[in-house]
């Protein structure tokens, strides 16, 4: 117990910081790593996969160190409460789940005052869509896909790494989705040069895309709509990953996703997610941050609940190998 009790102490304080305080104001770490992978990236780069490789390891392992740093020197000082407080801060500044919300709800209240110039402006700070052409209907649709897909990124796929490998494992997973972020897309500078951010944040983000579909398909209003979405259109959307938690989010919503949409001029046309659905309206903007807000809360119970299951199952087979090497130390009966 007392192996699991900074883990859990420290997540669920970082989760209520996330909720109370939303993202650090100035300082942000996330933001401190992005210049010093930009930084990286400009001494590192060729146009060749190999570099990329080399600056995706660098960054990543660059965060998850230092995650680990803070959490020994806090342990150092102030024992269990300490490595529970640096677990608390490296939850609060990975999670996003409050900025997420906030900036879905900003975009639907200037959709409900009626000022769809205002709603494209605010849309780049949720997804990297071109806002431009788009109409009302079209923005809500745009905004219930990035909650939708930020909800796993954001809060859900930290938290499960988190699980499995404490204060290194959050920082590590936000660190690869940050790097996918800024070079894992196909332009013709990144296209090579970012394929490995991309392969490892498909890879790092699978297990926690995998849980958000699941509990959007517990906690939304049609279960039996999400699992029907999710088994008949995930794999026909271009991410592993963003295909089973949107095409969930539109069972879970009866909502209709997907579609044609452009991203820096460059037209996508992307399969629909539950065709059986309806349109996106304004209104379920609001619906899906109530469902990303559950789905949240849920992640954080499922986590560590599994996260202090494993410390334990360690801690038990620690002492065991202990007891073990003691024993064979003093040798066994009748010797000596």
């Amino acid at each position: 117990m007392r192996a699991t009790a900074p883990y859990v102490c420290g997540t669920a304080l970082g989760h209520l910081g996330d909720l109370l305080l939303g993202d650090p104001r100035r300082g942000h770490p996330v933001a401190a790593f992005g210049r010093a992978a930009g930084a990286a990236e400009r001494a590192l780069w060729r146009d060749h996969r190999a570099a990329g490789a080399l600056h995706t390891a660098l960054c990543v392992a660059g965060a998850a160190t230092a995650a680990a740093a803070l959490s020994r020197a806090a342990g150092a000082l102030a024992g269990g409460r300490g490595t529970a407080c640096a677990g608390a801060l490296v939850t609060w500044t990975v999670l996003g789940g409050s900025g997420l919300r906030r900036e879905a709800g900003a975009v639907a209240a200037a959709l409900e005052a009626g000022d769809v110039e205002a709603a494209r402006g605010l849309l780049p700070r949720l997804c990297g869509r071109d806002p431009r052409t788009l109409d009302a209907d079209a923005i809500a649709r745009a905004v219930v896909e990035s909650v939708a897909e930020n909800t796993s990124d954001a809060v859900v796929g930290a938290l499960v790494w988190g699980a499995a490998a404490g204060a290194p494992g959050m920082a590590a997973f936000r660190a690869v989705n940050t790097l996918d972020a800024m070079v894992g897309h196909r332009s013709p500078r990144h296209l090579r040069f970012g394929w490995a951010a991309a392969r490892l944040d498909d890879a790092a983000g699978g297990p926690g895309a995998r849980l958000t579909a699941a509990l959007a398909a517990l906690a939304g209003p049609s279960p039996l709509g999400a699992v029907r979405a999710w088994r008949a259109d995930a794999r026909r959307h271009p991410s592993p990953n963003a295909g089973p938690v949107e095409a969930a989010f539109a069972g879970a919503l009866g909502v209709r996703l997907g579609g044609t949409l452009s991203y820096g001029g460059r037209i996508e046309h992307r399969p629909v997610l539950n065709s059986r659905g309806r349109p996106v309206r304004t209104a379920d903007i609001d619906r899906a941050v109530r469902l990303s807000r559950r789905v949240g809360t849920l992640a954080l119970a499922v986590t560590t609940a599994a996260g202090a299951l494993l410390r334990t199952y360690r801690g038990a087979r620690r002492a065991h190998r202990a007891t073990s090497a003691a024993s064979a130390g003093r040798g066994g009966p009748g010797e000596g």
